[in-house]
């Protein structure tokens, strides 16, 4: 039975399931984002009443990218991102973690702070599910559109 906060959802084995959840997600990014070693900026529009999805390669190494990937919402004042998060994809392994959300310290200042492996392990669980849920959303927001705003190859 999953709780009532699903983010708060813990299965069993998590370590092995977080695993599951990093390549699930790296599988969605490619779907959602074809040409994301495009380098730059990039936009996905599908219609008005969906916030634009702007995605951003910050690094690329032989074996990861780096990648910050928001929602744009347009308000009379501005515009506000969420969720707002910098990834990194594992090339070789075909994974992909969450590193950074801007409403969330970084994974790597819980590490710094944190009293044990326990919580970091919960930690990145509930970020990486996160953004397993928010991935299947812009999916069914974005997906078949020609060519997802990237460049053709």
């Amino acid at each position: 039975m999953i709780p009532d906060d699903p983010a708060r959802f813990m299965p069993q084995e998590a370590s092995y399931w977080l695993a599951r959840l990093c390549e699930a997600n790296y599988r969605k990014l490619w779907r959602l984002l074809p040409n994301l070693m495009r380098p730059g900026s990039n936009t996905i529009t599908s219609h008005v009443s969906v916030p634009t999805l702007h995605y951003t390669l910050l690094e690329q190494a032989p074996h990861t990218l780096t990648l910050h990937l928001t929602h744009l919402f347009e308000h009379e004042n501005g515009h506000q991102r969420l969720p707002d998060m910098r990834i990194r994809l594992y090339l070789d392994a075909e994974a992909a973690e969450v590193l950074e959300d801007c409403a969330r310290p970084g994974v790597f200042a819980t590490f710094a702070h944190s009293g044990s492996p326990a919580e970091i392990l919960a930690y990145k669980w509930r970020m990486n599910y996160f953004l397993h849920r928010w991935l299947d959303f812009c999916l069914r927001q974005h997906d078949g559109l020609p060519d997802h705003g990237g460049v053709p190859s």
